[in-house]
């Protein structure tokens, strides 16, 4: 892939994510500041190579799961910019994840700290239980109006607990987008999860559960520091 090509696939995808809305070439040529021809071409492209869609006819393109793992392969390498997450966040997450605590508090207060920055379904293992919280912000998102899309997450949800104690993932951060969910696959849903160290287990899990249509530098970067803050706080 081009290095162009790679731009606008994350054009694409971070467009997409904010407005939830198949982008059109129109706004891309003008972004790149290059000729819609041009841009047609290298959609095409990337249509080719399975990165990016068009639901119907006359409308724009939005990414496959294929996409989103490129994207995010992409802004994980080793040496690309880290993410910047508002200073909001960050004092969210100092505020709500303090120490001296009951460890069960302390993680749910960071569950729905989670929920409230990121608006999607925040989970995290306590014990042998997993915590869940902000279900009204996932079926809120305008992928899961359907009902039978409702019922593939709501499996998804039934299963979650007991594979996340199986498979148990050694991964600092881990993410499975779309299809890649060993549970769920069709629910059309990524997991985003971070590993910590808890007086329950040194494998404890918080995370999130929202639609593959994630802001993933943001999203990833919260995940990951919920987990390192929870970490710091248990333990201080």
């Amino acid at each position: 892939m081009t290095e162009r090509q790679q731009k606008l696939l994350a054009a694409i995808v971070e467009q997409y994510a904010e407005v939830a809305v198949p982008v059109g070439s129109s706004l891309l040529a003008k972004a790149f500041g290059v000729s819609s021809a041009t841009i047609r071409s290298e959609i095409a492209e990337l249509e080719r190579l399975g990165y990016i869609m068009q639901p119907h006819t006359s409308a724009g393109r939005m990414p496959t799961d294929e996409g989103y793992r490129y994207y995010v392969n992409q802004i994980t390498e080793p040496g690309m910019a880290k993410p910047v997450v508002g200073n909001g966040a960050e004092r969210a997450l100092a505020a709500r994840v303090s120490g001296g605590g009951a460890p069960e508090h302390t993680i749910r207060n960071t569950v729905d700290t989670l929920v409230e920055l990121t608006h999607n379904l925040g989970l995290a293992t306590i014990s042998d239980q997993l915590y869940m919280s902000g279900l009204s912000y996932l079926f809120g998102q305008p992928e899961f109006i359907h009902p039978d899309q409702v019922q593939e997450v709501a499996r998804l949800l039934d299963n979650l607990e007991p594979w996340l104690y199986e498979a148990a993932p050694n991964e600092p951060l881990s993410v499975y987008i779309g299809r890649e969910n060993p549970i769920g696959g069709g629910a059309g849903c990524s997991l985003i999860i971070s590993r910590f160290r808890s007086p329950f287990s040194d494998r404890s899990y918080i995370g999130v559960l929202g639609p593959t249509r994630q802001s993933y530098r943001d999203v990833m970067t919260m995940v990951s520091r919920a987990g390192k803050t929870l970490e710091a706080a248990l333990y201080e």
